[in-house]
């Protein structure tokens, strides 16, 4: 957290001059910390319900089964596999074109407003 940004920007947006002394900055630190906080609880409850989906999409064979070594948790691995699958390589190459598509569109639209 910069003090000096965070006074600049309060001072552009609103006009108002604070001090980095201001008692304003301890409810920043606050909300800081309580919103990370947040954050970890809820990546956690995130974690436990995609492993629960998981195993349910496990059991009823939407996923293939894990091989006993790897039955860990897959963030315990010590190094991660080198290279893409094929799927994440269809994903990579669906959004390239997306992103190209989007891109186009957006040059499209400002070439034509700027014309008017």
């Amino acid at each position: 957290m910069d003090q000096h940004k965070l006074r600049s920007h309060v001072f552009d947006k609103t006009g108002i001059k604070i001090d980095v002394d201001d008692p304003i900055f301890a409810l920043v630190a606050l909300n800081e910390a309580v919103l990370a906080e947040t954050v970890e609880r809820q990546l956690a409850l995130l974690d436990a319900a995609t492993q629960a989906l998981a195993a349910q999409a496990r059991a009823a064979g939407g996923l293939p089964e894990l091989p006993p070594a790897s039955l860990a948790s897959l963030a315990d691995k010590a190094a991660p596999t080198a290279g893409f699958t094929p799927r994440e390589w269809r994903l990579l190459g669906a959004a390239a074109i997306v992103s190209i598509a989007s891109a186009l569109l957006v040059l499209g639209g400002a070439a034509l407003l700027y014309k008017l």
